[in-house]
């Protein structure tokens, strides 16, 4: 089920005056903290906000961008050359946001579980630790390369199995790469009146640097991962709010036994 967007976390807060306070947290000199798995951000006794965690799995052929987004999403170096992940890396991201219906602010800690295609493929336990506990799966393909596309329902049935209340998030990565787009807009709209998913959609360039610096500027960076952030917030606070029996549980939908 795709929540729609805005209504579950308000779009822009973070570029007002109380947004700003939460987001001083998670940059330094207008750069992106990079945090522990103990740290967190430190925010002033007035706006103190309670912290949300969750296990985000990113699936993949190799090559989609997996690692480039997660980087991406962290406000990390985005690696120029492709280098396949060994074994499985995990990346911090914290990422403050406003609820709509409370007009609380909470800071969403999202733990990225990355791992390579062929370890996956060649150690069987790696599967299984990824998948444990996990609270969403994104399925990542390129729309440079119309194979990750295709792949995409095998993909999703061969990494949810029995898991059926994991949320299910397709991206397309290097969608600023069209000249040489392989996927249509036209593809990922037949693809979700099959599938009922959500599809989001990430560039893939590095984003925009300070003079001397190596990382990202957060300034024009974080704007772009923004929206993909706040979209992840929302499926994953929506699914808690059905769980706790605090709203209706959605009926079921074809995607939880695949297309009809």
């Amino acid at each position: 089920m795709s929540v729609p967007p805005g209504s579950v976390i308000v779009p822009d807060w973070l570029k007002s005056p109380e947004g700003k306070e939460h987001l001083a947290a998670i940059l330094r000199k207008n750069k992106r903290k990079v945090f522990g798995l103990i740290e967190r951000p430190v925010l002033p006794p007035q706006v103190a906000s309670d912290t949300a965690s969750y296990k985000v799995f990113v699936s993949g052929k190799s090559g989609v961008g997996k690692t480039a987004l997660v980087a991406k999403l962290a406000g990390l170096e985005v690696p120029i050359a492709h280098h396949e992940t060994m074994g499985i890396q995990t990346t911090v991201v914290y990422w403050p946001a406003k609820l709509r219906d409370s007009g609380r602010a909470v800071i969403f800690r999202l733990q990225f579980w990355d791992c390579g295609e062929a370890a996956l493929r060649k150690f069987d336990h790696i599967l299984p630790a990824c998948r444990e506990k996990a609270d969403a799966i994104l399925f990542l393909f390129s729309f440079t390369d119309r194979s990750s596309f295709d792949d995409l329902p095998a993909q999703i049935s061969r990494i949810v199995g029995n898991a059926g209340s994991l949320i299910r998030i397709v991206v397309g990565t290097k969608f600023d790469q069209f000249m040489h787009a392989d996927v249509t807009e036209r593809d990922v709209a037949e693809f979700q009146r099959t599938w009922h998913l959500p599809v989001l959609r990430a560039q893939s360039a590095a984003g925009p640097r300070q003079a001397g610096r190596r990382t990202p500027d957060a300034g024009t960076g974080l704007w772009e991962v923004a929206p993909l952030l706040n979209r992840l917030a929302e499926h994953l606070w929506h699914q808690d709010q059905v769980a706790a029996g605090l709203i209706p549980a959605p009926l079921p939908s074809p995607e939880e036994t695949g297309p009809c």
